[in-house]
């Protein structure tokens, strides 16, 4: 895989939105920045707020897009333009409906699964040849709860589980950073699933 370059953390701007389910891709990245010591500075031609980083002796940048969760593409795309990254290079962490709270997975390529951030990107893309960081958040039982759920509040229990599998995340990136997919992928899924 190509070396990382750029790191988006999803989710909705504004204390409203801060500890809802649907901002465990903000959760990761504000954790990573905590990490690192980096500060997030306002990008008015990003649509959003980012940092630069050094992890594993490569510098990458990281970005929180200020746009809504459904309209994240203008955020990332201006990013990815404004620094000439190719998708390739970059890290989408996002909450996933379909892995319990305290499961974290990661994956390239594929479809959006219903996240309308995802659903953003690949429809501006064209493609989803980037890499994804899944954060479990669970799922209602119902469809027709979805809403309520991710723009909800995790119970004490899930929200523990969920900043567990943040950091059990942030643990192999550096493995991914240095280009090691399949490494970090074997890392996170056995300490997820054993």
């Amino acid at each position: 895989m190509a070396a990382l370059r750029l790191i988006v953390g999803l989710g909705n701007p504004g204390p409203l939105h801060a500890r809802q389910r649907h901002n465990a891709g903000f959760w990761w990245a504000d954790a990573l920045a905590h990490q690192h010591g980096a500060v997030f500075s306002v990008e008015p031609k990003l649509f959003g707020l980012a940092s630069k980083l050094v992890i594993a002796g490569n510098s990458l940048w990281l970005l929180k897009p200020s746009t809504f969760m459904n309209r994240s593409a203008q955020s990332v795309l201006a990013a990815l333009r404004f620094w000439k990254f190719e998708p390739e290079e970059m890290l989408v962490v996002h909450d996933d409906l379909d892995l319990p709270p305290g499961t974290a997975k990661l994956k390239f390529d594929g479809g959006h699964g219903g996240q309308n951030g995802l659903r953003d990107l690949l429809d501006q893309l064209g493609h989803g040849r980037f890499h994804r960081l899944r954060i479990g958040i669970g799922h209602p039982g119902n469809k027709d709860k979805v809403t309520a759920w991710v723009l909800g509040r995790a119970s004490t229990d899930d929200e523990a589980s969920i900043l567990r599998s943040v950091d059990n995340a942030l643990a192999v990136l550096p493995l991914l950073v240095k280009g090691d997919l399949n490494e970090a992928m074997k890392q996170l899924h056995t300490k997820l699933d054993g």
